[in-house]
């Protein structure tokens, strides 16, 4: 029996290729091109903490922020490709930097290793309490009739932020001027005061105000309606199609990681995902897991840059 078993276990390992096999040999480094506390920032150190306890080797979060997540973005794609450096990222760095800036530090199509998109947010249409409407319909109503009244904000210039209001004006035929902010805080407080009437935000920073009764909640920006928020409409039930802008978080390698590698960072990140207790986390914070595959994740960058090419063309929208 002990022979058989043996003689099972080799086939078994024979399957998995051996540049795989001894993955993780040491720390390894998430960098975030994010400060701390961002979104980006959180939900790596939810999944770093996770594959550290299952797979007994250190998984370090580094915090490499600058030039619109581009500083970190880069630091990941020129790692050694040994699948002890990876990184984390956003639509930002990933794609809509290249339509944004004449020069950049990497390629994301030749320098970097797509391995899965980990989680997402719903970004929300939200609106400041003194605005009189409930409905995106009623809003666009309220903008054509009095253009001069409305401004929406964004956490800053060339965000998804920026594209995604930019995007629906553009849509719904409505002039609205745009107010950059330096981040989520500053554009709800904007809002708050009433220096702006609407945004386009992620979930989290809006949430838990709207549910004060601090600011209005119209739509989402998802394809269909976020379990999250089952009540409310997304953009394209509201008559706006095309407007799509989750949060989404993925995690990234340098281009020339061996296969067998990207796939055994694949399959444990996917297995963390699926953890009650790591999903349970994830929630909190407004986001839900996907765990899609890298050939989905590739997938998502050529529709992302196909959605926001024509809006920056269209807008002659520049970076800050």
């Amino acid at each position: 029996m002990l022979r058989y078993i043996a003689g099972l276990l080799a086939i078994l390992l024979s399957c998995t290729p051996l540049a795989a096999q001894g993955w993780p040999e040491r720390q390894v480094t998430i960098i975030v091109p994010f400060i701390a506390g961002s979104t980006p920032d959180s939900l790596a150190r939810i999944v770093a903490e996770s594959l550290q306890r299952r797979l007994s080797q250190p998984f370090v979060v580094e915090n490499r922020p600058g030039a619109s997540g581009n500083t970190g973005t880069a630091a990941a794609a020129k790692a050694a490709p040994d699948g002890h450096t990876l990184g984390v990222s956003i639509v930002g760095p990933l794609v809509i930097n290249h339509l944004l800036f004449a020069r950049m530090p990497y390629d994301t199509g030749k320098d970097i290793a797509p391995i899965s998109i980990l989680a997402a947010q719903p970004s929300v249409l939200a609106i400041a309490p003194n605005v009189a409407a409930d409905s995106v319909a009623s809003l666009l109503t309220a903008i054509k009739r009095e253009p001069d009244k409305f401004t929406y904000g964004s956490i800053g210039r060339g965000s998804l932020s920026h594209l995604a209001m930019a995007s629906l004006a553009m849509k719904a035929g409505a002039n609205v001027v745009h107010l950059p902010f330096q981040g989520s805080p500053a554009a709800v407080t904007a809002l708050l005061r009433g220096d702006v009437q609407m945004a386009v935000l992620p979930a989290a920073s809006v949430a838990p105000l709207a549910a004060e009764g601090k600011l209005k909640l119209l739509a989402v920006t998802s394809p269909k309606r976020s379990p999250l928020f089952p009540d409310l409409p997304t953009l394209g039930e509201a008559g706006i199609a095309g407007v799509e802008a989750d949060a989404w978080v993925g995690l990234i390698g340098p281009a020339g990681t061996d296969q067998a590698i990207l796939g055994k960072i694949y399959k444990e990140v996917a297995t963390t995902l699926g953890d009650a207790g790591v999903v349970d986390k994830l929630k909190v914070q407004y986001m839900l897991p996907i765990a899609g595959s890298p050939e989905a994740f590739r997938a998502v960058l050529k529709e992302e840059h196909d959605r926001w090419a024509p809006i920056i063309a269209a807008s002659g929208m520049k970076p800050e």
